[in-house]
């Protein structure tokens, strides 16, 4: 038994360290960890279990046969990150560029059914080169990524699964970390795209490069596909771990609850003179967040795409929650197509695990325009509001400033189900500002006086002291249920949240909706 175990171990050691020195050096010159580096120092140490360590690769008939790939270019298994069980594979690209064998394949969907059947989280590290082509031809479709499209399907809305792009990801498999829950990028080192510049060049003869068309930065600010943008890979494995220490493990769990030592009663006077009293002044809804959550950590979602839109998760008295807020400085925090898909998506992740939803209000309404319209506003702007409606978790609504119109319902109003309503006193509501309220309600008689200015300033006036006095108006018709000094705002909070926490809502049975997509 003895020399059997001896016999193990340095068999285990020679894989472990089957990559060439060379290899080794190539890729950390490019600024990447190895697989087994980045193992090491996502998981708690001595927790991680590797399994399938001596799979061998399919026998393809060409010469790549003839290289030692034991282990099939990926490392899969389990441990625990900060205490809690997770599954995870990491693809080695100093192994065959970590090309997708089929038992690669079988090791990585063996780690994502796994996951699903313990109901742990399942983190994705991605860094290959693609498809394997000599093993690609003859292969079973049920050993390919294409299986992976299903598995994040069944799996999503169950378990947590979260992207770590760190290296190449092109074709079809791109489509494997976009249907994770979140994406985390690295940038330089992250590029993920359909169609390579290659390809690009040959179709429509367009000279681009990677980084163009799939870098972590054009991703995380334009096309929206990178939830939250890394330094490097330190910097990516270190957000994993943040990320999920505001999840549960699956669906029928609550979010952990983690002590932050911050005075649930805490008081902020700089909250006083954060919001300009005249609406039409800009200001940073993160420091809003920042003096209301605990110790002001603030993790947030995808913030450099659609700036006037703010999600991401904090702690109320170590609670978790989602925030989703308006923020004025950004088109003066009105919701144009991409802020309704960043909310949407947002809303209904915390709603699959549980996560309680805090909305701070302050917006004009969805962005009006020609290219919105073209665009879909109306059918990407429903998606919001279905995401709300459908929502059965605890929402909470503070309206810090502006909510006119459909700005309203889309930051969840009374009768998308909010179950408190708190209004600041900067708080406006209404259909529209009193300006265009006036001169629509007034606009023939406006029209058909001698003095049209004295006329409409009258007016103005009127309608100010009566329908647009804010925010007493608001309250009288029960559009609010208390305005509140903004320094009680997190204490408010706080005990929404624990008086919501056992909070039951029917529905009507149904597979599921039919969100407008």
């Amino acid at each position: 038994m003895r020399q059997k175990l001896a016999e193990i171990k340095a068999e285990r050691e020679r894989v472990i360290n089957l990559a060439s020195p060379k290899a080794v050096e190539r890729q950390h010159s490019r600024g990447k960890m190895t697989a087994r580096e980045r193992i090491n120092f996502f998981y708690d140490p001595g927790t991680f279990v590797e399994l399938g360590l001596f799979a061998k690769p399919r026998i393809t008939g060409f010469d790549i046969d003839q290289q030692d790939l034991t282990g099939d270019g990926v490392i899969t298994g389990h441990g625990s990150v900060k205490g809690r069980p997770v599954y995870a594979y990491a693809q080695d690209f100093t192994i065959a560029g970590g090309s997708q064998g089929s038992v690669h394949g079988k090791k990585t969907l063996r780690v994502m059914k796994q996951a699903l059947k313990a109901r742990v989280p399942c983190v994705h590290m991605i860094d290959s080169g693609g498809v394997r082509i000599q093993d690609a031809v003859t292969r079973d479709f049920n050993d390919s990524y294409q299986l992976y499209f299903y598995y994040h399907t069944i799996s999503s809305g169950v378990i947590p699964q979260i992207g770590l792009l760190m290296g190449p990801c092109a074709a079809g498999a791109a489509y494997s970390p976009i249907l994770t829950d979140f994406l985390i990028m690295v940038k330089k080192t992250s590029h993920m795209y359909i169609a390579s510049p290659t390809l690009i060049k040959s179709v429509q003869f367009v000279d681009v490069t990677e980084e163009e068309i799939g870098g972590a930065k054009m991703h995380a600010e334009v096309s929206g596909c990178c939830d939250v943008l890394a330094e490097n890979d330190e910097d990516c494995l270190g957000k994993c771990q943040e990320l999920l220490s505001f999840l549960p493990a699956h669906n029928q769990e609550e979010p952990p609850v983690v002590p932050t030592g911050d005075d649930p009663n805490r008081r902020d006077e700089e909250l006083l003179d954060i919001v300009p009293v005249d609406s039409k002044k800009w200001y940073d809804m993160h420091h809003v967040i920042q003096r209301i959550v605990d110790q002001g950590h603030f993790f947030e979602i995808k913030p450099d795409f659609a700036k006037n839109m703010i999600t991401g998760f904090a702690r109320l008295d170590g609670l978790s929650v989602g925030i989703v807020a308006n923020n004025p400085k950004h088109k003066a925090g009105s919701i144009d197509i991409n802020a309704a898909d960043k909310e949407a998506r947002f809303i209904r992740f915390c709603d699959c695990f549980n996560i309680p939803l805090l909305f701070l209000v302050d917006n004009p309404a969805y962005l009006p325009g020609v290219d919105q319209e073209r665009g879909g506003i109306i059918r990407h702007g429903a998606k919001v509001l279905h995401a709300i409606s459908e929502a059965t978790v605890p929402k909470l609504t503070v309206y810090i400033r502006k909510a006119y119109g459909g700005g309203n319902p889309a930051m969840c109003g009374e009768p998308l189900g909010s179950d408190l309503l708190l209004a600041w006193p900067t708080t406006e509501m209404g259909l529209m500002n009193p300006d265009g309220a006036v001169n629509i309600i007034f606009r023939n008689e406006i029209a058909a006086a001698k003095n049209p200015e004295e006329v409409r300033a009258r007016r103005l006036a009127e309608y100010k002291a009566t329908f647009g006095r804010f925010p007493y108006h608001a309250a009288a018709m029960r559009w609010v249920e208390e305005i509140i000094d903004p320094r009680d705002t997190r204490r408010l909070l706080i005990q929404g949240l624990k008086l919501f926490s056992h909070k039951k809502e029917e529905r009507p049975w149904k597979k599921h909706g039919n969100i407008p997509l």
